[in-house]
């Protein structure tokens, strides 16, 4: 029990880092460009949480001043990061419309399979 206290005290953070690695994983060793655009929205998410978190505290309100009120929760992590959602659903946009426009050049999205038409043409 001791040893698991820790870990849950900080689950979100391994939640993070299970979704850092995983989409770095699938970006790196995927050749579909579908799965490197999932991996990439896995990345992004996991950045996401990671600013989250210490956006919350327990016991904290909304930052309006008041007498009453002694421990405040900061926004500016929170504001941040539907700046960055919007930046990730066009990015994500923006790729999906490249896979499409190679798709219809190359007549695939695999990355091996591109790299190998270019070298026939040459």
């Amino acid at each position: 029990m001791e040893v698991i206290q820790p870990i849950l005290a900080h689950f979100n953070h391994w939640i993070t880092i299970f979704l850092l690695v995983a989409g770095l994983y699938v970006v790196v060793a995927r050749g579909n460009m579908i799965k490197k655009l999932i991996g990439l929205s896995l990345f992004q998410t996991s950045v996401y949480l990671l600013y989250i978190s210490p956006g919350k505290i327990f016991g904290g309100t909304a930052p309006i001043i008041d007498d009453k009120i002694e421990v405040y929760s900061n926004p500016l992590p929170h504001v941040l990061i539907l700046t960055a959602i919007v930046v990730g659903v066009a990015t994500l946009a923006l790729g999906l419309g490249l896979v499409v426009r190679i798709n219809e050049v190359y007549g695939t999205i695999e990355e091996d399979e591109i790299f190998t038409q270019e070298d026939d043409e040459e």
